[in-house]
This record gives C-alpha cells, sequence and structure tokens, in this order.
C-alpha cells in the first residue's frame, strides 16, 4: 500500500491552487474579449435575421391602415342536447 508524503500532498495542492489562480487570471484579462466576440457574433445573427423577414405591403411614411375580419362568424352548434334543471335537496 503507498502511502503519500507531506510533499506530494503539498505539491498537488500547490498545482490545484496554481491552475485555480492562473484560470482567473486569464478570465480577467480575455474574458472581456471572449465576451464581445460572443456577442458581437449574436448580434451579427439576430441582424441578418431581422433583415430576412419579408416587408409585410408597401407602405407610405404615416399611412394608417385598418384591416378588418371577415364578416361570417362561426356557426354555433343549437342543437347540442337535452337541457335539464337540477334542483338542488337540502
Amino acid at each position: 500500500m503507498h502511502e503519500a508524503s507531506f510533499q506530494s500532498i503539498l505539491k498537488t495542492i500547490l498545482i490545484i491552487l496554481l491552475i485555480y489562480f492562473g484560470f482567473k487570471i486569464l478570465i480577467r484579462f480575455f474574458g472581456p474579449i471572449i465576451l464581445k466576440y460572443f456577442l458581437t457574433k449574436v448580434g451579427n445573427k439576430f441582424q441578418q435575421q431581422f433583415n430576412q423577414q419579408p416587408p409585410s405591403g408597401k407602405k407610405k411614411e404615416g399611412e394608417v391602415v385598418i384591416e378588418k375580419k371577415p364578416k361570417n362568424p362561426g356557426k354555433s352548434n343549437k342543437n347540442v342536447g337535452e337541457y335539464i334543471d337540477y334542483e338542488e335537496i337540502d
């Protein structure tokens, strides 16, 4: 059975701390650059999707258009069944 020496435990802890603090420093310097890159990519993607939508008719600036619904209302089925009047019993 292998026993861990004090030096190997200390070396492992120091390596973990070095990686942790190194990662924090890298994120502090390169984080804003990476974030800016992804935000510009997402912004460009939204811009392309917005530009691909077809215009909904040619309208002059300031023109008001009122669109009306069709006048044929849904026909209701009057023959839905027998109506039963219930009385409450005390």
